[in-house]
């Protein structure tokens, strides 16, 4: 078992699940279709209105929570929305969800605080991810 298994394991308090889990399709698509990849993402978030909110989950401490209705206005309802259909999703309930996954994600795929959109552990870190987050 690797460190992110390990670490999602820690988190998310549950062994994996290998059924497809539209919620990381989600952060998997944001991410692919954002510029500038996760730190795009990132970016976006921040100048949202959502700066605390990402420093907590990029820094050491507890994760600051995000509301669904502020998450969706940082990523864009409309961006949001698009993405969320092409998974069977309403808008309101992918907000939701990543609302609630979100911040674990980046907190464990940024272990020194930094993310890197080409490395290798972001790759790994998605793929792995995958199953572990329990469908909403």
């Amino acid at each position: 078992m690797g460190l992110l298994d390990q670490l999602a394991g820690q988190v998310l308090g549950g062994g994996s699940s290998s059924a497809e889990n539209p919620m990381m399709e989600i952060v998997k698509s944001l991410i692919q279709n954002s510029e500038g990849g996760l730190p795009g993402l990132l970016s976006r978030l921040q100048s949202g209105g959502l700066g605390g909110e990402v420093a907590s989950w990029l820094g050491q401490g507890e994760n600051q929570p995000v509301g669904a209705d502020a998450l969706s206005q940082a990523i864009g309802p409309d961006t949001l929305a698009q993405v969320a259909s092409q998974f069977g999703m309403s808008q309101p309930e992918a907000a939701s969800g990543l609302a609630g996954s979100l911040p674990q994600l980046i907190d464990m795929l940024s272990p020194n605080g930094q993310v890197d959109d080409n490395s290798e552990m972001l790759q790994q870190g998605l793929s792995m991810l995958g199953g572990l987050f329990g469908k909403r």
